[in-house]
């Protein structure tokens, strides 16, 4: 079930042309997806997968894992985790990222990671690119059940202490900023607003209706939220 989530937030930056007071609520937090948001693209990972599976295109792999038998599950997992090791060495950071988080830093903006990838790959991609930015918490794919389901983004917001009066999570300050459907879908179905990070593959979802906004780079994000985030009117 969607909750009523909103398409606006305050200013991060107030100055005599942007005052304290807005009328739109603050923004409380943004959580990312890793792989193609974070990091470059490496949907190559998804094929070798896919094949040292044997599964087609249209099977979604933790679901095809977590319908094996007991026995069989450890070691399909580590066959999935070995391909994303290889892959860790070539990560490339998104264009724009430092800059967002120096300036979610700057306004103590709470940031976390909500991810289908194992833990290592994300260590390692904050370790060597933003050493000095705090995400918390970090979901990756040991977090059940996973993305496109809003557990894992309605569990950022509870430790991030977002309740409404009645003890209920509240995301309605919250905004999820992914590269895929399964992003999107997550955060309209947790009440938090989107941002869809564009690039070549990903296209058809500009105009997906679990999408608020749309960027190219993650910098973008910068001026948007400091002048006011205003995504697709419904």
């Amino acid at each position: 079930m969607a909750f009523p989530r909103p398409r606006r937030f305050a200013p991060l930056r107030t100055s005599a042309d942007v005052p304290p007071f807005h009328g739109d609520p603050p923004l409380r937090g943004v959580i990312f997806d890793m792989d193609g948001t974070l990091c470059l693209p490496q949907t190559y990972m998804f094929k070798e997968m896919r094949s040292v599976l044997g599964i087609p295109q249209s099977v979604d792999i933790l679901e095809h894992i977590d319908k094996l038998p007991a026995h069989q599950q450890p070691p399909a997992h580590e066959a999935i985790r070995a391909i994303e090791r290889k892959a860790m060495a070539a990560q490339t950071p998104q264009p724009g990222l430092a800059a967002l988080m120096a300036c979610l830093d700057a306004y103590r903006v709470p940031k976390a990671i909500c991810t289908r990838n194992f833990d290592l790959p994300v260590q390692h991609l904050l370790s060597k690119f933003l050493p000095e930015s705090q995400f918390y918490p970090v979901i990756t794919r040991d977090f059940r059940p996973p993305k496109p389901h809003p557990a894992g983004i309605l569990q950022i917001a509870q430790s991030w202490g977002l309740v409404d009066e009645s003890g209920a999570v509240d995301t309605s300050g919250v905004i999820m900023v992914g590269d895929s459907i399964d992003d999107l879908t997550a955060g309209r179905l947790a009440g938090a607003a989107t941002v869809l990070l564009l690039n070549d593959v990903n296209k058809e979802l500009a105009a997906h209706e679990h999408t608020d906004l749309v960027i190219t780079q993650l910098d973008e994000l910068v001026h948007i939220l400091e002048n006011g985030f205003q995504g697709r009117t419904i």
